[in-house]
């Protein structure tokens, strides 16, 4: 490989035949710039500078493909939590929204609830009034009756006693006390 790479960079110098004087001489420029190209090339090789380039060049591409399989990891793993927390995301609203619809419904309940509460004490108040009008009704009724006697035995009382003499009411009494005798005998 050396050697034909010495051949192929003899043939690139072939400008420098055309320079005038003999072309093998150290007053030639061209010569001296291809003998110090040579050697340079030489020195290059015998250190092995090459395989060091190629060496350096395949631990920069091994680096870069270690950094593009992390990104590729990374980017598949930062996938994978945009899909768990979308999904995170669907199911909270999700469940937001049944919180919300049996808040509703509740909701929607406890009016019912509170509808059917108020009809019923509304109810009981009625019954209950409707008690303490035929309560006071009764009440007023016995009030009148009991007036309605109280007047009549007062009557009765002016009656009789306008017209009872003394010995009418002993024997009045008289009549009395025999029919008790012959009812407790």
């Amino acid at each position: 490989m050396r050697y034909a790479l010495i051949a192929i960079l003899g043939l690139l110098a072939s400008p420098a035949l055309a320079a005038t004087g003999p072309f093998i001489s150290l007053h030639n420029t061209n010569f001296i710039v291809l003998l110090a190209f040579v050697l340079f090339v030489g020195i290059l090789l015998y250190f092995g500078v090459p395989s060091m380039i190629t060496k350096m060049l395949d631990q920069r591409a091994a680096a870069i493909r270690a950094d593009l399989d992390e990104a590729r990891a990374l980017r598949e793993e930062a996938q994978s939590l945009l899909a768990s927390y979308e999904r995170k995301q669907r199911e909270v609203s999700e469940q937001a929204d049944r919180i919300v619809a049996s808040a509703k419904e509740e909701a929607g309940r406890a009016a019912e609830q509170a509808k059917d509460d108020i009809r019923q004490s509304v109810a009981r108040r009625l019954a209950a009034a409707h008690d303490q009008i035929a309560s006071a009704e009764a009440a007023a009724i016995r009030e009148v009756r009991d007036q309605a006697i109280a007047v009549a035995i007062g009557a009765s009382r002016d009656l009789i006693a306008g017209k009872m003499t003394a010995e009418r009411a002993n024997a009045l009494i008289e009549e009395a006390i025999g029919s008790v005798e012959t009812k407790l005998h």
